[in-house]
C-alpha cells in the first residue's frame, strides 16, 4: 500500500538534510500541531466494509492495523527515507531487526552472501549463524579490499553486507568502488550507515542499494528508545521488505517512533559537534595509548578515503592499551565522567571494552582477525566540554598506568 503524508515530495527532496531531519514527512491533522501527533493506536475503523476490502487489497490509501501502518511511524520513515536520499524505508523494532530484515528478506537456501569482517557482533552473528543455518552460504572478507569483495562472489551471490565505519574498529570501505562491483554484477549491496547517519555521509549517492540503521543510535541520540530502518526504492520497501515485515512483525511502536522523530530535529547540530569533540579528544588519545583509530585524525589509515565519503570523522573512537584486559578494564573504573556502557551515539560520552560486551559473544579467533583484542576499547564522545573529558580520561589513564 502506498503512503502518504500530505507534502510535496518534489518540494521536500529539495531540501537540504538538516531541514529534512525537521520538518520531512510531517503530516498534520485537522487541528494543526506543529510537533508530529502521537498516534496511540493498535487498529484502525473504517466507514465501510468495502473500504475495509479496499484497503487490504491495495486499493485505497489509509491504515489497517500498526504493524503494517502507524501514522506516527509513517512520518519517521518519510523523514529518514528523504534524509537518506532513498525513495522510501520502513522502521522496526530495533537496529538488529532492521538488518535482520534487510538481508532475510532477500535470500533463500542455495544463496551466497559476501560480508565485511569488522562488523557489530550481533551482525557476525547473523552472517556467521543465522544465515548458514538456513542454507545461505556466507564469505567474510576484509572490507577495506575492494578486490576482495570481487574475489568472493560466485553465480549465487545475491547480496554484499557491511557497514562503514565499522564497529567497532572503524574500518572504512570504499563505498563507491564495492558498491560498483555489485552494481557490475546485479549483486544488491546493503550498508550498515549508523555510525555516520546520513548528516555525514549518504551511502545512495555512492551506488548503495538498501541503507540500515540503528535509530537507537545518533539518530535518537539521547539514549532513550530502540529503533531501527532500511531504506530503499519503493519497489524494494513494499514488494520485497513489507511482505517480510508483516508477517513477522518487527514492529516499531508510535512512542519510539515520535521520540525519534524529536532526536532528529537536533540530529545535524548533535553530531558535527560531537565530531568536532572526538577529534579534540582523539588528538590527545594520540598522546597517551599506544595505538587510536579516528577517520577525522590523518593517522587513520583510510584518512583519506574516510573524508572523500564523510564531511566529518563522527562520534567515535577505537583505542588500543598494551596491558590487556586487565588494563583496560582499570581504565574504565578509573572514570569518573565519562559512562561505562555499551551504548554509543549517546549525547554522553561513553566507553566499554567489547571483547567482554558487544563482542561477547564472537569466538576469540574471529575478535582476533577483526582486530579487537583484549586491550580494545571503544569510545563514544558526547556533548561535553570535551576539556572535561579530556581530563577525566586523562586521569583515568594515569590510574591505569598509562
Amino acid at each position: 500500500m502506498k503512503r502518504h503524508t500530505g507534502q510535496d515530495r518534489s518540494v521536500t527532496e529539495s531540501w537540504r538534510p538538516a531541514t529534512q531531519a525537521v520538518r520531512g514527512g510531517t503530516a498534520r491533522s485537522e487541528y494543526g500541531e506543529t510537533s508530529e501527533a502521537l498516534f496511540l493506536t493498535s487498529g484502525y475503523a473504517y466507514d465501510k466494509a468495502s473500504d475495509a476490502a479496499a484497503r487490504f487489497a491495495g486499493e485505497q490509501a489509509g491504515m489497517t492495523y500498526s504493524r503494517l501502518q502507524n501514522p506516527t511511524v509513517d512520518m519517521l520513515e518519510q523523514r529518514i527515507a528523504l534524509m537518506e536520499g532513498t525513495e522510501a524505508a520502513r522502521c522496526m523494532a530495533t537496529g538488529m531487526a532492521a538488518m535482520t530484515a534487510a538481508l532475510l528478506c532477500q535470500v533463500q537456501q542455495g544463496d551466497h552472501v559476501v560480508a565485511g569482517r569488522a562488523a557489530f557482533g550481533s551482525c557476525r552473528w547473523l552472517t556467521d549463524t543465522l544465515l548458514p543455518k538456513f542454507g545461505i552460504a556466507t564469505t567474510i572478507v576484509d572490507g577495506t579490499d575492494p578486490q576482495a569483495w570481487a574475489d568472493a562472489i560466485r553465480p549465487e551471490t545475491k547480496l554484499f553486507f557491511f557497514e562503514t565505519p565499522a564497529n567497532p574498529t572503524l574500518d572504512i570501505v570504499d563505498l563507491a568502488a564495492v558498491c560498483g562491483i555489485a552494481r557490475d554484477r546485479r549483486i544488491v549491496s546493503v550498508v550498515d550507515n549508523a555510525f555516520a547517519t546520513p548528516m555525514l555521509q549518504r551511502p545512495v549517492e555512492f551506488g548503495a542499494d538498501v541503507i540500515a540503521h540503528s535509530a537507537t543510535k545518533m539518530m535518537d541520540g539521547q539514549g532513550r528508545v530502540l529503533a531501527g530502518a532500511v531504506c530503499g526504492t519503493e519497489d524494494f520497501i513494499l514488494n520485497t521488505l513489507l511482505p517480510f515485515t508483516r508477517n513477522t512483525g518487527p514492529t516499531l511502536s508510535a512512542f519510539n517512533a515520535w521520540v525519534v522523530l524529536k532526536g532528529l530535529e537536533t540530529l545535524d547540530l548533535r553530531i558535527n559537534r560531537q565530531s568536532e569533540n572526538a577529534l579534540q579528544v582523539a588528538r590527545f588519545l594520540e598522546t597517551r595509548v599506544p595505538r587510536v583509530l579516528y577517520p577525522g585524525l590523518t593517522s587513520h589509515p583510510q584518512h583519506a578515503l574516510a573524508m572523500r565519503q564523510m564531511s566529518a570523522g563522527g562520534t567515535m573512537i577505537a583505542l588500543w592499551v598494551d596491558g590487556g584486559r586487565t588494563q583496560a578494564h582499570a581504565l574504565l573504573d578509573a572514570l569518573e565522567l565519562v559512562d561505562i556502557s555499551n551504548n554509543l551515539g549517546d549525547s554522553r560520552s561513553l566507553m566499554t571494552h567489547p571483547s567482554s560486551t558487544t563482542h561477547y559473544g564472537v569466538a576469540e579467533a574471529v575478535r582476533a582477525e577483526m582486530g579487537i583484542t583484549e586491550g580494545m576499547l571503544r569510545m563514544n564522545v558526547g556533548l561535553e566540554d570535551p576539556r572535561d573529558v579530556i581530563d577525566d580520561l586523562d586521569r583515568a589513564l594515569t590510574a591505569a598506568g598509562l
